[in-house]
């Protein structure tokens, strides 16, 4: 009972419910573990009770991260105060990015009258310093119902600072995020792209598609066919290394992009290179690079890709910056401040000592060392160089945007959050404190993987992200939504809950550590707010009771995929185009997920039998998935959908498009590949070296590597997109952005 009663003070989960009717007991050294990584000594039943005597004996005023909502009841630990408190907001500084423009407001000071008794906290606050002084007390009447106190001033949207002083003396600090209900939402019937931004070659391309390759696609895709967004995979900076990690969904970083994304020529100084004979040589190994992976058979290579690109943009620095340019990297420089610097300093050191921060000189491995200081000034041209490219590439991932919005798109590009970073990274390095280390994101046995799954990602603490005010979080979401129409969340229930899995043991091992939804989910939309961005969050397979409601709350589109929705609470028949949610991105595929081709001809089960990935026999895999394609295609005959009748796999996943527009779907996706009817998979999750994962291009139906000019001009596309035509304009209500 002592360990159950710790491990619930600090949101650790000692069972857990993989289906309704069951509940497994999670092994008690697996919650040792989780303890201990998050500072919290439960190795004996001694140090059990010494922990949870000294947590149950805290009496704080106010938990180390306090949200209000614009329009809705105080919290309780506001509201609860001892009546006569003294309640002090100080404003965050005006000079922060995103900040609305103009002098902060003064200090609000106010003091709490009669108020309903608190709730617990699950959160404990620190003492605070000497709070600004009292202000004249408010009327006693009490609030009406749903009201905030008579005596409570809302601060303006942003994270301040609150200060507390009760009657007795005692005081209390905490951060104080004061949140819009929603994010911005995205006009209905948006319709758009989805790819993956290294698969989309161009002719110009040099091995990979790039933010050239993007920019363009988003012009034609917006004027050409209406589309309102293009969604990619995320651009995080990877970790090097020969061979590098080639999945964007373990980066080095999530705060900064990828410098290999750059479009190379598309740099103001590319043209003043004075060594044009070394650039041409360079450009014409990328042609043949290029040349290799769209003719020949070969692989995407983003290691020989970087290497040229490397040596290109080490010519391309030696051109002195014109004053205009040097003003606007030394603004990105001051906007960026000590992540950018921390973030450079790793990447030089990481050239040096290579890439796993681990294995580096004892001195180095601190960021705030000594050593690393004198590391960081002899390493200072390195450093500038690594950060000039961080510069570079937010300079095009900005003109990607601009070119999206002229084009006339409702929304423009969607960005991708991962869900985690490398643990040899260059955000693990920076900011050692915010993880969880000895600790691994994954996911628990369920119906799909007996044994689960373990990601190699560790997690954040969510007890340092509390008392931290979130600021890292803050940190990222801002750099990533400054150049976003929308953002997409990959495994969006990790802003309630995450699966971590103690290091050296199997996922079965793993428990649930819970993280503060209500803060996650306030600085999600404060900054979203902020930025004039919507956001979807990937939402599929298991989700915990209340999660969908809460997201919903707060304006956060979910992921619907078509072969998923069904009436799993009724007769388990795919769900009627009406009966879907509307406050969603609706696709007929994802990047993890056959594409619709495959699906259609059963492609996709007869590649898993080859790689030996079945749980059953290939009749029995093959006969389920007919079935399975069969009840859908008869749905959508019955719809009308598909007058061509059966056997026209064109005609089919028109069809199923036609479904998608059907639905009140906000927006609805359609993956690149499906138009010219890809049959391969992007990623085949379960798989490693068998499958070629985020290496392929973009391929017709006969597996030839097709170039975005010859995308665009497919009349397979064109056919497809006719029967995504925008639907008639509506008046937009308030708050929701128009086409």
């Amino acid at each position: 009972m002592g360990l159950s009663r710790l491990a619930a003070l600090h949101g650790v989960a000692t069972s857990y419910s993989p289906s309704p009717d069951v509940t497994v007991s999670v092994p008690d050294d697996t919650v040792i573990a989780v303890l201990a990584a998050l500072g919290v000594d439960a190795g004996t039943p001694a140090d059990v009770r010494k922990c949870l005597a000294a947590a149950e004996s805290r009496s704080r005023l106010l938990p180390p991260t306090v949200v209000v909502w614009a329009g809705e009841p105080l919290p309780p630990a506001l509201a609860g105060l001892p009546p006569g408190s003294t309640v002090t907001v100080e404003p965050e500084p005006s000079d922060l990015p995103g900040h609305p423009a103009g002098r902060p407001p003064a200090p609000l000071s106010m003091r709490a009258r009669a108020a309903p008794p608190a709730a617990p906290v699950a959160s404990p606050g620190e003492a605070a310093p000497e709070a600004a002084p009292e202000a004249v007390p408010a009327p006693e009447a009490p609030p009406a119902p749903g009201e905030a106190p008579a005596w409570w001033i809302p601060p303006p949207h942003g994270v301040h600072r609150v200060h507390v002083r009760t009657p007795d003396n005692r005081r209390a600090t905490a951060t104080l995020v004061a949140a819009p209900l929603r994010v911005p939402q995205p006009p209905e019937g948006t319709h758009g792209f989805l790819v993956q931004l290294y698969s989309l070659l161009s002719a110009r391309s040099w091995g990979m598609g790039d933010l050239g390759d993007l920019a363009d696609l988003a012009v034609w895709a917006g004027r050409s066919v209406g589309s309102g967004f293009v969604q990619v995979n995320p651009l995080h900076a990877a970790v090097p290394g020969k061979p590098t990690d080639p999945s964007p969904y373990r980066p080095s970083s999530r705060r900064f992009p990828d410098p290999v994304h750059l479009h190379v020529e598309s740099i103001p100084e590319y043209g003043h290179v004075r060594d044009r004979a070394t650039l041409d040589d360079l450009r014409q190994d990328a042609a043949a690079l290029s040349e290799a992976v769209l003719n020949k058979g070969a692989l995407i290579d983003r290691d020989a890709v970087w290497e040229l690109k490397r040596q290109a943009l080490e010519l391309v620095a030696q051109v002195p910056l014109t004053p205009g340019r040097r003003a606007d990297y030394c603004d990105f420089l001051a906007e960026q401040g000590q992540a950018l610097e921390d973030h450079g300093l790793w990447c030089a050191l990481a050239e040096v000592h290579g890439p796993d921060w681990h294995t580096w000189p004892e001195a180095l491995r601190d960021p705030r060392s000594p050593g690393t200081a004198r590391a960081r000034s002899e390493l200072l041209d390195r450093v500038d160089f690594h950060c000039r490219l961080a510069w570079l590439t937010a300079t095009q991932l900005a003109a990607a945007q601009r070119s999206a919005e002229d084009a006339g798109m409702a929304v423009g590009i969607v960005h991708d959050l991962a869900v985690g970073v490398h643990p040899a990274g260059a955000d693990t390095w920076s900011q050692q404190e915010a993880f969880a280390h000895g600790m691994s994101v994954g996911a628990p046995p369920d119906a799909f993987n007996a044994r689960g799954q373990d990601w190699g990602l560790p997690p954040w603490r969510p007890d340092v992200l509390a008392a931290t005010g979130y600021a890292a979080y803050r940190g990222l979401l801002r750099g990533l939504l400054a150049h976003a129409g929308a953002l997409r969340i990959d495994h969006v229930m990790g802003l309630f809950r995450l699966w971590w899995v103690p290091e050296g043991r199997p996922p079965t091992d793993g428990t649930y550590v819970a993280y503060d939804a209500e803060a996650m989910l306030a600085v999600l939309v404060l900054e979203a707010h902020r930025a004039g961005t919507s956001v979807v969050g990937e939402d599929l397979g298991t989700v915990a009771p209340g999660v969908r409601e809460a997201l919903a709350r707060r304006g956060v589109l979910g992921t619907s995929v078509l072969w998923f929705e069904r009436d799993w609470e009724g007769d388990g028949r795919p769900l009627a185009p009406e009966k879907w949610r509307r406050d969603c991105l609706a696709t007929a595929t994802t990047h993890d997920l056959p594409s619709t081709a495959a699906r259609l001809t059963g492609d996709h089960v007869t590649l898993r039998h080859r790689l030996g990935l079945l749980t059953r026999s290939l009749e029995e895999e093959l006969t389920a998935d007919l079935t399975d394609t069969a009840e859908w295609l008869a749905l959508l005959a019955r719809l009308r959908m598909l007058p061509e009748g059966d056997g026209d796999e064109e005609a089919a996943v028109r069809a199923v498009h036609r479904f998608l527009r059907r639905t009140p779907a906000r927006m609805t996706g359609v993956w690149l590949p499906d138009t010219v009817g890809d049959r391969r998979p992007q990623n085949l999750p379960g798989t490693w070296d068998q499958y070629p994962n985020w290496r392929l291009p973009i391929a017709d139906a006969e597996g030839h590597p097709v170039t975005l000019e010859e995308i665009t001009a497919s009349p397979r596309l064109h056919a497809l997109m006719e029967v995504l035509r925008p639907r008639k304009p509506r008046t937009a209500p308030p708050g929701e952005r128009r086409p």
